[in-house]
Formats: structure tokens, C-alpha cells, sequence
């Protein structure tokens, strides 16, 4: 079956999984891009500076680049991707089904658009889960929107737990949820994490870091909404209790400049920041480390959680991140934690800290449970609504319709003591 994925721009996460898909004869794999902003590089607001992916992102797959536009601009608002070139390619093409990633941008509902036309299926894939705050009149005014965006869909590729309970909640039936999990290139993460003694102690030194010092890794944007100063103040009564640690701030963004200030007046001794760091190098730094923590809140999933279990760390995050439920086995492989609460990120910390035994055992955890959540699980979720929509499209229309594909033997269930 021909299948369409359009995405704003080229994507370090999902570029990996489209290359993936096009290795297997079951999908006819196209991928339309709006802007080609991670490839040239662009301003990105988080990170406040410009990004540039150093991986390749376009190999493996086809792929096209729609618009005259799509070399100059950089998506930002509603407004800022689509037009009638999409439209015209979509509606052309002669696809099976066409997957848009959310409903941020004008080029979304054009894509819906244009896919009901041509009697393409609509597949949708977002973050969003019911902990994400969402309040007031815009809330009310929101979900009715989604509720008759989601009248056009005819099935929805839930990323994990959180976000399958999000379409329930928005009117979806169970039989059009399929697990597409939220991965990252595990087997790229996995080799390149996996460091040998003399490679850990050259990236620990790099660092400023000695070899048998234990490193506390935050590595994300360094946002207000993720809390990296509530790690900075968990590190802090650590140190004043006796608990040896380097604690590494690793990413740029608004609260840089306020973090140094509070480092460099109440400590850790040893707090480094690594400022950006491009996907050639992060795998590195997980993989020198030896514990990870990211205590967010509005947080739709947290891919670099992914990340830092590929390389076989314990983690600690905010408990109401989209990952948790499908990732996080509270004193298995991690822990979770108030958002932004100092306190309970020490008290998680201690043990992992203290314990090197402990803290081995978790990370293996970390991996095996990783090993479990990747680009293979996503094709079978892929597949099974493809054979889904294909059978609806086969069916006669009236009489009793065709069983879903998650009955049959073999479905992935989306329990998580399952993942």
C-alpha cells in the first residue's frame, strides 16, 4: 500500500524511521517535507541559536520538497507551511493513505483535505495527553475542534499509553488506535553510547570530569517548564550531605546565563555546562555518564529519555511526562518525581549515587526495556492500520464488517507492564 507522511521539515527522530520502512517491501514509503530548515539550519527558539543537524536525515528513502518556498522558509506559526502545491501532490498522488503529524500548521488540514479528495485514508500522530495543562475557554474551544478534526481520521497512531488515552478521551473508537511508539534510532543510540574504558575516560576528560567521579546528566533545553535548576539545587544538598557527584548541564536556552550565576555562587564543586550538543556528540555524553534526569513539566513525551536508555542510564524524570507510562518503572529502571522538586530529585538521586551495584542493575533495565520500543514496533502499528483501512475499504457496505487487526494473534497491546 502507498502510504504519504507529511512532515513540516526533516527530523532527527522520525528520518531514522522512514529509512527503516523503506527497507521492508510492505510500504510504499513517500515522504513530503514543507522546509528543508533543519538541513540549512534555522533559528530555533528553544535552543537560542541556530540548529543544524550533523546527522543525515535524507538517505534511505523518497522524499520530496513541496513549494517553491521550501528552501527559504522556517516553520513557525499556523500560517508559516502550505499552499496548493501540497494539495495538488497530495490529491495527485494516488495514495493509500496519507499520516500528518499533529494539527500545528495550515499544511496539516490541507493535507486532510486533499487526502479525503482523492479517497486516500487519514492517518494522525500526535504528543498531546491529557496531563498537559489545558484550561479555560480555549481548552473548551480546542477539544470541539480536535473532536471534529478527528471525525476525518480514519486512524489514529497513538505514540504511547498517555497519548491512546488522549484520542479515547477526544471520541476515537479503540478498534482505529494503533501503537506507533514515540522511538529514536535506538541501534544508532546503543553503538555510539557504548563506549570502551580509554573512549569514557577521553569524553569524562573532555567534560572536565575525572574518571571516578559519578556524573548526574541533565541534557535537554534549558528551559523554565524542565527544571534544570531544580537538578542544580538537588546537586547542591547532595554535596552538603557528603555525596560526591559532577553534576553536567548539557543544551543551551533562556535560563543559561542564570544557572551559570547560581553554580558559581552556592556549587556544586564540579558543575559543567557543554552548551549545544549536535546528535554526533550526544550519544557521547550519555554514554560517559552514569545517571540522567529530567524533572519537566508540559512535557508531550521527552524523547531524550529514550535516548539516555539507550545508553543504559537510570533515569529520573517528572511524573507527568507523556513517556512515563509506557518507559519509567519506578525502582526498576528510574524514577519519577514532582515536577521541578529539588527535594525529591535528592532523594531519588541518593540511592543511585551511593549504590554502584543499584545503579548498574537499573540501566540494564534502562536498555532491555528500550530494546522493546523501537522502529520495529512502530512498522507493525503502521502495517496493522494499513490492513485495518484496507479491509474497511474492501468491505461491503452493509452487513457485518471485517474484524480489527488488533484481534488477530500477534497485535501489540498497549499495557505497560507490556512494553
Amino acid at each position: 500500500m502507498r502510504l504519504c507522511v507529511v512532515n513540516s521539515h526533516p527530523i532527527q527522530y522520525f528520518a531514522p524511521l522512514y529509512a527503516y520502512l523503506a527497507q521492508h517491501d510492505d510500504v510504499d514509503l513517500t515522504v513530503l517535507y514543507l522546509s528543508d530548515s533543519s538541513i540549512r539550519g534555522a533559528k530555533d527558539s528553544g535552543f537560542g541559536q541556530a540548529v543544524k543537524w550533523d546527522v543525515d536525515l535524507l538517505s534511505g528513502y523518497t522524499h520530496e520538497f513541496i513549494g517553491r518556498k521550501a528552501r527559504a522558509i522556517t516553520p513557525g506559526g499556523f500560517w508559516s507551511i502550505g499552499g496548493p502545491s501540497l494539495w495538488r501532490r497530495i490529491y495527485r498522488g494516488r495514495f493509500d493513505a496519507v499520516l500528518v503529524h499533529g494539527h500545528a500548521y495550515a499544511a496539516d488540514h490541507i493535507a486532510i483535505s486533499a487526502a479525503k479528495a482523492s479517497g486516500a485514508a487519514v492517518f494522525t500522530r500526535g504528543e498531546t495527553h491529557l496531563d498537559l495543562t489545558r484550561r479555560g475557554a480555549k481548552a473548551v474551544a480546542r477539544n470541539a475542534a480536535l473532536k471534529g478534526l478527528y471525525r476525518f481520521c480514519d486512524a489514529f497512531l497513538a505514540i504511547g499509553s498517555a497519548n491512546r488515552d488522549f484520542y479515547r478521551a477526544m471520541g476515537a473508537p479503540d478498534e482505529r488506535i494503533f501503537l506507533v511508539p514515540y522511538t529514536v534510532d535506538n541501534a544508532r543510540f546503543v553503538a555510539r553510547s557504548s563506549l570502551s574504558g580509554d573512549e569514557r575516560r577521553a569524553i569524562r576528560s573532555e567534560l572536565g570530569v575525572a574518571d571516578d567521579t559519578t556524573i548526574v546528566l541533565y541534557l535537554s533545553k534549558l528551559q523554565r517548564r524542565k527544571h534544570p535548576d531544580a537538578v542544580l539545587r538537588a546537586a547542591q544538598r547532595l554535596e552538603r550531605e557528603g555525596v560526591a557527584l559532577a553534576l553536567v548541564l548539557g543544551g543551551t536556552g533562556e535560563m543559561e546565563s542564570e544557572l551559570r550565576a547560581a553554580a558559581a555562587q552556592g556549587g556544586p564543586r564540579q558543575v559543567e555546562f557543554t552548551g549545544f550538543l549536535n546528535q554526533s556528540r550526544m550519544p557521547k555524553v550519555l554514554g560517559a555518564a552514569d545517571v540522567f534526569v529530567l524533572p519537566s513539566e508540559e512535557e508531550p513525551w521527552g524523547l531524550i529519555v529514550n535516548e539516555a536508555m539507550c545508553a543504559g542510564l537510570p533515569v529520573i524524570v517528572g511524573e507527568k511526562l507523556g513517556c512515563v507510562r509506557d518507559l519509567v518503572r519506578p525502582g526498576v529502571n528510574g524514577f519519577t518525581v514532582p515536577a521541578g522538586d529539588a527535594d525529591a530529585i535528592a532523594q531519588a538521586l541518593r540511592p543511585l549515587l551511593t549504590d554502584p551495584e543499584k545503579r548498574a542493575a537499573m540501566g540494564r533495565m534502562s536498555r532491555e526495556i528500550i530494546g522493546r520500543w523501537s522502529y520495529e514496533e512502530c512498522r507493525q502499528g503502521i502495517l496493522a492500520a494499513l490492513k485495518y483501512v484496507n479491509a474497511k475499504r474492501m468491505a461491503p457496505r452493509s452487513g457485518p464488517q471485517p474484524a480489527s487487526p488488533r484481534q488477530h494473534s500477534g497485535e501489540i497491546r498497549y499495557d505497560a507492564d507490556q512494553n
